[in-house]
């Protein structure tokens, strides 16, 4: 089942930016789409589409950014990497968002791990390409920068969430907001990997999963989870949800 959940601002431009680059491959995301013509145009020119497999490195944390990513299609983690090699997930980045945002700040090095968690697509810059664009794109900076603060404010709840609820409000959030960036109420991920976005055991997961299957909200099968019932989900979540898509509706109103 497809939904048209939106994870981002909404924007208004006085002429429809291409749907498709040169080369044909369709644009899905939203801060592209969202450009006034010139913008995209001159944005498009400068972008490399390139697919995304299961599990691969964006970027590490410390590393020196060469290139950002626009999201496409798929899903992409935010971790937060520690020296023992312990991770915990901050953030999820789908096709409403931008991986590289220290860029937009001036910043060249990565605080955290960014890896695809599925499958999907991107539009690839180089970094040194994008700083130049951003001076003379003053609306595509315009837009990474509200992204931007969308992700710092996502990253907040999300550790103030970790901290809180009980594992299975917390699955429940987490399946909630990678459905909305995938567009689909299944969701193809393993326990062993849920485990790991969310820092804690797979037992508990297990168990967790067990409690939303049982309640009718999931089916979980080896490799995905089913969102049978999302209004239940939603109520079986942690609040966290909830407060994320309040904000970002209360932006979405101060920019309309």
């Amino acid at each position: 089942m497809m939904m048209a959940n939106k994870t981002g601002l909404p924007k208004k431009s006085s002429a429809p930016p291409p749907s498709a680059d040169g080369d044909g491959n369709h644009i899905y995301n939203e801060i592209l789409l969202a450009l006034p013509e010139k913008e995209a145009e001159q944005i498009l020119r400068k972008l490399e589409f390139v697919r995304l497999n299961t599990h691969q490195v964006l970027h590490e944390s410390g590393d020196t950014l060469k290139s950002a990513w626009f999201c496409n299609s798929g899903l992409v983690s935010i971790l937060s990497v520690f020296p023992d090699g312990k991770m915990v997930e901050v953030g999820l980045v789908g096709k409403e968002g931008f991986i590289g945002v220290p860029l937009v700040a001036g910043f060249r090095t990565a605080p955290t791990r960014a890896v695809t968690q599925i499958e999907g697509t991107a539009f690839r810059i180089d970094s040194d390409k994008l700083v130049i664009l951003l001076r003379e794109c003053p609306i595509l900076e315009r837009r990474l920068q509200q992204f931007s603060q969308i992700l710092a404010m996502q990253v907040t709840q999300i550790a103030a969430c970790n901290r809180l609820h009980e594992v299975d409000e917390r699955l429940a959030r987490w399946l909630l907001m990678s459905a909305d960036r995938v567009e689909s109420n299944l969701v193809p991920l393993t326990q062993e990997l849920i485990a790991q976005m969310l820092g804690t055991r797979r037992s508990s997961v297990t168990v967790s999963a067990g409690i939303l299957q049982k309640a009718g909200l999931i089916s979980h099968s080896r490799g995905e989870v089913h969102i049978v019932d999302r209004p239940g989900l939603e109520e079986a979540a942690c609040e966290c949800y909830a407060i994320m898509h309040r904000q970002i509706r209360e932006w979405r109103s101060e920019t309309e």
